[in-house]
């Protein structure tokens, strides 16, 4: 039976990637009590890394974006599995931490991390509104530029 995410994600044309396997010795979600902690995910299409560089250097903020919405589209990927492909029991996106690969003076790591905040508004709607950390890093995993975090309160 196909939900009302599922149907909301089909309304925005959003196609969820395969969620990946972790990429160390951790697990790719923990759930505790009614919270849903998702490990962080980084832009990968294709089966590979995306989205090589660091902001402020050899990538723009639009590009950023674009990283942290990928992201995003992985955090799902991954609830999903975890809620044994049942999304509508997310009640509330509780927080996302971004980390923006950038140079020391790229202050913009807000409008980057936007790409995944929006993503999560425009598919779980006022349950998708949440806390949010946006931070830079020297460097990401693979040579990313975004990686993000997530948890989720669930039925």
């Amino acid at each position: 039976m196909t939900g009302t995410i599922d149907a909301r994600l089909a309304e925005l044309g959003i196609e969820l990637p395969p969620a990946s396997a972790p990429a160390g010795n951790y697990v790719p979600t923990v759930q505790t009590g009614n919270l849903l902690f998702i490990s962080g995910q980084v832009p990968i299409v294709d089966s590979a890394p995306s989205f090589i560089g660091r902001l402020g250097a050899e990538l723009d903020v639009e590009t950023g974006v674009a990283a942290a919405r990928t992201c995003a589209l992985a955090l799902i990927a991954r609830a999903k599995v975890a809620l044994n492909g049942e999304l509508d029991r997310v009640q509330q996106v509780v927080k996302l931490t971004g980390f923006v690969a950038a140079t020391p003076e790229f202050t913009e790591h807000p409008k980057v991390v936007n790409g995944a905040s929006d993503l999560f508004a425009d598919v779980f709607g006022d349950a998708g509104r949440h806390a949010r950390a946006a931070v830079g890093m020297a460097s990401l995993p693979l040579g990313v530029a975004v990686e993000v975090e997530a948890i989720l309160e669930i039925a």
